[in-house]
């Protein structure tokens, strides 16, 4: 499976600026919506970092619309209120165009979680003077998420495994999907019997589960790229008398409650992102190209956080004091 290093993926480059500007002004945080804790924690990095760097922040409610957040960067730029923009992207690379319009007029701006372009998995500059990217390639996280399935899934045939995306609208979650597939498809014991949606929250994810267990009662493991969706697969798992512990559970995102139901037995992993890392990172990127000092273009956050990003029972064992970086 391989183990991911608590190192930095950088790309050190000066600030397209001269002299040591003021710390002051203040920066927007685009969020992709700002009604899930994850938003929220990446917000609470950037508002930390601001704070002890002299800068005030704002966020921007995008409500999962990829329009919506490129209007509002529009408006944000026209109306000169920002020293700096950070955004978590709807449409990674539909928001393309929104930041060269930013890029232009000399305002730093970065992404967070995704890069802004067509390839998802490079975190080098796809759009030319983008400040920063901190973000995590969807494909070897979801490989490795896979991988452990296919572990646990190794003595079991068939083994009947369930996948819960976010929603297939966005390119990150197909390209995800895609990945789950691919890996599993290589094992002939494994079936995948259904995929279901979950937008990233308990009550859809609740839904599509029971909704996949009247059809198909005899599951192995749950596959998702998002701990809001197993909070819903588990009750939907109750609600039909099954136990999640005996089955495979597999999050993504490190919330407090995964890493709590983990620890209890009741989940298997969860793929973290460090939300609040993530913010913090980018918003020193951000400051040191508004103040003229270096800035690290690239930070990959499989690799950039306080533990290894593939979260189990044992690297939470290694790491007792880990309770998660957002809520869920």
């Amino acid at each position: 499976m391989g183990t991911f290093k608590k190192t930095l993926l950088t790309c050190v480059a000066l600030a397209g600026m001269t002299g040591m500007a003021s710390a002051e002004g203040t920066v927007a945080y685009f969020a992709a919506t700002s009604q899930n804790g994850f938003n929220q924690a990446t917000y609470e990095g950037v508002q930390e970092v601001a704070a002890k760097r002299g800068y005030t922040t704002e966020i921007l409610d995008g409500q999962f619309d990829a329009a919506l957040q490129y209007s509002q960067i529009e408006d944000a730029l026209a109306s000169g209120k920002y020293v700096g923009m950070i955004v978590a992207p709807n449409d990674s690379v539909g928001i393309a165009g929104a930041f060269e319009q930013v890029i232009a007029e000399g305002t730093p701006i970065g992404t967070v979680l995704f890069p802004v372009g067509p390839d998802l998995n490079t975190l080098e500059p796809q759009v030319e003077g983008i400040t920063v990217t901190a973000a995590s390639p969807p494909v070897p996280g979801a490989t490795v998420q896979a991988e452990a399935v296919a572990k646990y899934c190794a003595d079991k045939d068939p083994c009947n495994v369930v996948i819960i995306i976010g929603a297939k609208i966005f390119p990150f979650d197909n390209l995800r999907l895609e990945t789950f597939q691919s890996v599993l498809a290589k094992h002939e014991n494994i079936k995948v019997v259904a995929v279901g949606e979950g937008y990233y929250s308990p009550d859809p994810s609740l839904k599509a589960m029971t909704d996949i267990l009247q059809a198909n009662p005899d599951v192995d493991a749950v596959l998702s790229n998002a701990d809001q969706h197993l909070v819903g697969v588990e009750i939907a798992l109750e609600a039909a008398g099954m136990n999640p512990a005996d089955l495979y559970l597999s999050g993504g995102g490190a919330a407090a409650i995964a890493i709590s139901a983990i620890r209890e037995g009741r989940w298997d992993s969860t793929l973290a992102y460090f939300p609040k890392t993530m913010g913090a990172l980018a918003m020193e990127q951000i400051a040191n190209a508004i103040e003229g000092k270096p800035v690290t273009q690239a930070i990959n956050m499989d690799e950039a956080g306080p533990i290894e990003a593939m979260i189990d029972a044992a690297v939470l064992e290694a790491n007792p004091d880990f309770v998660g970086e957002w809520e869920q």
